[in-house]
């Protein structure tokens, strides 16, 4: 194998940091009615050690009933991945598309094991277009570099 062959492998995915907090038990044990969910996002990046990156999917699921928090999940899912030799101009995509990707499907087991085993109906993330995601990142940030009173032509 040439030394210039690109290199990708997943190395270990493991889930960071967990959180659950269900700040109205046992009272909220008794509602009946459907909470309303809010999820948060986030992933970020860490180079380290060679050719070794961490990437991590960061989500807060909170559950509130009216004004009352029913239960709030946090978890951090990570992986550490083995990337070498891949162009620097494809570097962002492989950690901010491909690495997300990966994590995603373990991140939402996670989730949803811990919300049944808290007492409550599973919480079942929708795919996430991580693809569309970063791209939108790199639009702002185009964006936010842009002289001021230039105009970018799409």
């Amino acid at each position: 194998m040439s030394d210039q062959q690109p290199i990708f492998a997943i190395e270990k995915i493991y889930v960071k940091d967990l959180s659950l907090e269900i700040p109205n038990a046992p009272r909220v044990f008794l509602d009946r009615e459907a909470p309303e969910i809010n999820i948060q996002l986030n992933n970020q990046d860490t180079h380290f050690d060679g050719d070794f990156y961490e990437v991590q999917l960061t989500i807060t699921v909170t559950a509130r009933l009216k004004e009352n928090v029913m239960f709030l999940v946090e978890i951090h899912q990570a992986g550490i991945f083995r990337i070498k030799n891949i162009p620097e101009k494809d570097m962002g995509s492989v950690l901010g598309v491909v690495c997300p990707n990966i994590l995603f499907p373990y991140l939402r087991e996670s989730v949803s094991d811990t919300v049944i085993r808290a007492g409550f109906p599973p919480v079942i993330l929708n795919p996430v277009n991580f693809e569309a995601i970063y791209l939108q990142k790199q639009q702002t940030t185009a964006a936010a570099q842009q002289p001021p009173g230039t105009e970018q032509i799409h």
